[in-house]
């Protein structure tokens, strides 16, 4: 049998390890990617560790943290822009983009590998190139030249024939998925898209799907490298950093989905979560009070020019607050050149900075009780800025159809969809990325008072006696254990002050009883730690005393996390064993070398349970170490 796409880059890559599913390999990381709210603590973790210069190419991008409303933000754009100099990376400063968006256009490669300290590192993918979110700890050691360690997926092929119908858009294909699968169904998978479908989608497309493959759970997910990807590459001024790249006609599959994309219809995610996915004429008239267009799901120029000449070519007034969040620059400056930009401004839409923004609670907070539909990727309670608010995911073709109408709205009803123009952009933003100096000797890193050193952490003893402190249900998420926003997001890089948030919306007492309790343990159901890539929502928890994680299943990032920062992640032999557990318990684990099955005694209650885990036997050092820095 031939071979996937997935497994041929992955085979030129190889440093450690047999790339069979379920086996831990090791790969050589061509190129890391960064953003300041997870890149302050990667180089603060470079530091620690005595580096001196990154080995792969890296670029620091500063997108997510952009508000000033105090001197936190600025002092770690200014710490990250002086230690992109000293590390030998490159620093995009704040307003120049979402790093998704511009890696794409700046940097991303056919046949490379990518590894991002974000979980939409994946974007990528619709240019050939293997691209993973991993936690900060995992970045920080492949810029110090070190391999990333992973355990192989399965790789699935999905099928895509047809084409999509007018108002159909590749939000669709996604959203189609992940009503198929949950937010579960992608773990430890990869997802490859072959078939003739494939061709009918541009770059921009092909990223939107591999962004949001990050809600099923996948490991990342990949397009062949073909003449779409040669024609926008060339329109990047990178045209020789093109290169063909096909799976084999014969590629063997672990898994096959097949899309008619000749079959779709406009869909929409409801509140709360990115697979809550409905057609959107069975919500149609629904109020809303809000529409936002942009996140690094959909933010390029196509998407941006569509909703403009809708807008431009109505006679009604918006009904609702209606934004736009260009996805760079270039973006920005081309629908300026096309005359875009003044149909939106003439119409009345915000037009906020290449930057997160509201996708991650950073402004622009719907009413309190309100609804917005948003073309991002992920509506986790609260984690708009506004705890009730109800928050739903669809096209740019159905935020433009609802914010005209001020309610959920089947685009269809527009009559025919405009012909937005093929254009080039003469500016590439190139000047606007600073590449690292020659010789940084001269650099000095510049550090303000909300940046701290890093804690130190203790070896993992064999017996670990302690409190259950919460126990939680299927699919908590990392912005329930540390939620983002403009009052969090600025401590980063000051974990003692970021911990008195940790599970706040949960239970606002967990910080103070955790750190009564001294040492603490945590119990969750299905896909524990869905969502980002941060790894303070292993950090914190480990600060504060929480040494095991016991859950039916973990996400893939949070898992690698937690060992990383010294937290065992330990799943129920028996499923069932999962209600035996409440709050205030006092547990005893029996860990012994973290060999096989570990017991867990329910203290003064005369339960015994066994655990058992799936450790690879570095991961088993790292957490008998105390964590990945000290090992």
């Amino acid at each position: 049998m031939g071979e996937s796409l997935f497994l041929k880059i992955i085979r030129a890559h190889l440093v450690e390890g047999e790339p069979l599913p379920g086996q831990e390999v090791a790969i050589k990381v061509d190129q890391v990617l960064t953003q300041d709210a997870t890149g302050t603590l990667v180089y603060l973790e470079l530091e620690a560790m005595g580096i001196e210069r990154v080995v792969p190419l890296a670029v620091s991008y500063v997108d997510h943290n952009t508000l000033g409303i105090g001197p936190e933000n600025p002092d770690d754009h200014l710490f990250l822009r002086t230690a992109a100099s000293k590390f030998g990376a490159y620093f995009s400063p704040p307003g120049t983009g979402i790093c998704h968006q511009l890696h794409l256009e700046r940097f991303a490669s056919p046949g490379k590998t990518l590894l991002g300290s974000d979980s939409h590192t994946p974007t990528a993918g619709a240019l050939a190139m293997v691209a993973i979110g991993a936690g900060g700890l995992d970045v920080a050691l492949a810029l110090a030249g070190r391999p990333f360690f992973m355990t192989m997926p399965e790789v699935w092929e999905v099928e895509l024939s047809g084409q999509l119908s007018p108002w159909v858009s590749a939000k669709d294909v996604i959203l189609e998925l992940l009503r198929r699968l949950t937010v579960k169904g992608g773990y430890g998978k990869v997802f490859e898209y072959r078939g003739p479908g494939v061709f009918e989608l541009s770059i921009p497309q092909r990223a939107t799907i591999t962004n949001m493959g990050a809600e099923l759970g996948l490991t990342t997910s990949l397009f062949p490298s073909d003449t779409r990807t040669r024609a926008f590459l060339w329109t990047q001024g990178r045209g020789k950093e093109w290169l063909p790249l096909m799976p084999d006609p014969d590629a063997e599959y672990q898994g096959k989905q097949t899309l008619n994309l000749s079959t779709l219809e406009p869909l929409v995610a409801l509140p709360s979560s990115p697979d809550n996915v409905v057609p959107v004429r069975e919500v149609e008239g629904l109020k809303v009070d809000q529409v936002i267009v942009g996140s690094c799901t959909n933010s390029s120029f196509y998407d941006l020019a569509l909703v403009a000449e809708v807008l431009g070519n109505s006679d009604s007034p918006l009904k609702v607050e209606f934004a736009i969040v260009p996805g760079s620059r270039q973006v920005l400056d081309l629908l300026e050149e096309t005359g875009y930009l003044q149909k939106l401004v003439r119409k009345g839409a915000r037009i906020l900075e290449p930057a997160c923004g509201p996708c991650i609670g950073m402004g622009l907070a719907p009413p309190s009780g309100g609804r917005s539909l948003r073309t991002f990727n992920r509506n986790f309670k609260g984690r708009s800025g506004t705890q009730d608010a109800e928050v739903f995911l669809a096209s740019p073709e159905v935020a433009v159809a609802t914010a005209l109408k001020g309610e959920i709205t089947d685009p269809r009803r527009l009559g025919t969809p405009p012909r937005i123009p093929k254009v080039v952009s003469n500016w590439k933003a190139d000047n606007l990325i600073l590449p690292p100096p020659e010789d940084p000797s001269s650099v000095q890193l510049r550090r303000g008072p909300n940046i701290k050193p890093l804690p130190s952490f203790d070896p993992l003893p064999e017996v670990l006696e302690g409190e259950v402190l919460l126990v939680l249900g299927d699919n908590i998420s990392t912005d329930d254990i540390l939620p983002a926003g403009p009052e969090v997001l600025p401590l980063r890089s000051n974990i003692a002050a970021l911990s008195q948030y940790a599970f706040r919306n949960l239970d606002p007492s967990f910080p103070s009883r955790a750190r009564e309790a001294g040492i603490g343990f945590i119990v969750g159901g299905e896909n524990y730690g869905q969502g980002s890539s941060r790894e303070h929502a292993a950090l914190v928890p480990r600060c504060l005393g929480i040494r095991a994680v016991l859950a039916k299943g973990f996400a893939r990032i949070h898992r690698s996390n937690l060992i990383n920062f010294g937290i065992i992640p330990l799943k129920f032999a028996n499923p069932s064993d999962y209600s035996l557990f409440k709050k205030g318990q006092k547990v005893r684990l029996t860990l012994g070398d973290l060999l096989g099955k570990i017991e867990a005694e329910v203290l003064g209650e005369g339960i015994k349970i066994r655990l058992v885990h799936d450790l690879t036997e570095r991961e088993r050092r790292t957490l008998l170490k105390g964590g990945a820095l000290n090992l």
